[in-house]
């Protein structure tokens, strides 16, 4: 591994987290780092992240499908009116995390962003309003932080908007993946086509 980039037994240079598991290398080369402007894949993520608290990704990642039936493809209009009833399903529910306050968290968020959208026309609307600069850099394992002044300001925003689950670091991984960044590593065969991609990118209005 050289510079965060790792050789993959197909010949594919990917970032060094990117080849551990097959389900990483699917997710890397698809989906991260790619721009997003469809709300409910913004909600589901946000909150996936917020699931993978204490956790690694590839064990929420390997439960995706199963979260997205438990909650409804995370329509947030409908999660929203989820109940106690609900809660108790899902805390019955194997093949999630069983865990009240990530589960009560969810449902609390999907009112909130309910809210949101009637304040600021969308999820992806507000939410791209945080994407740094698109400045084009180089970046090494070592140049990629756990969270940054974007990440921070969102989080606080979020948190005041009565968002839970929300902290800094899990909002940068959020930001990450959803395209707002491009911390493809640099050597990375993934990271010349998500720059494309961004670069054609609209932000939502």
């Amino acid at each position: 591994m050289t510079d965060g980039i790792v050789r993959g037994e197909d010949g594919v240079r990917r970032c060094y987290w990117a080849d551990s598991a097959p389900e990483y290398r699917v997710y890397h080369d698809g989906e991260w780092g790619f721009p997003v402007a469809d709300d409910v894949r913004l909600f589901e993520k946000l909150n996936l992240e917020g699931f993978q608290a204490g956790l690694s990704w590839l064990t929420i990642l390997r439960k995706r499908e199963d979260f997205r039936r438990a909650f409804l493809g995370f329509d947030f209009t409908a999660v929203a009116r989820f109940g106690e009833r609900d809660v108790k399903r899902l805390l019955g529910d194997a093949s999630i995390i069983r865990h009240r306050g990530k589960i009560e968290a969810v449902i609390n968020n999907a009112g909130r962003a309910v809210e949101l959208v009637e304040s600021e026309g969308s999820l992806a609307a507000y939410v791209w309003r945080f994407e740094p600069s698109r400045r084009p850099r180089r970046v090494e394992r070592g140049d990629v932080a756990a969270e940054t002044t974007e990440s921070r300001a969102l989080a606080k925003d979020l948190k005041g908007r009565g968002w839970r689950f929300v902290g800094p670091t899990t909002v940068y991984a959020f930001m990450q993946a959803m395209g707002l960044v491009n911390d493809h590593m640099t050597g990375c065969a993934v990271r010349a086509e998500a720059t494309r991609v961004r670069k054609e990118f609209r932000i939502p209005s």
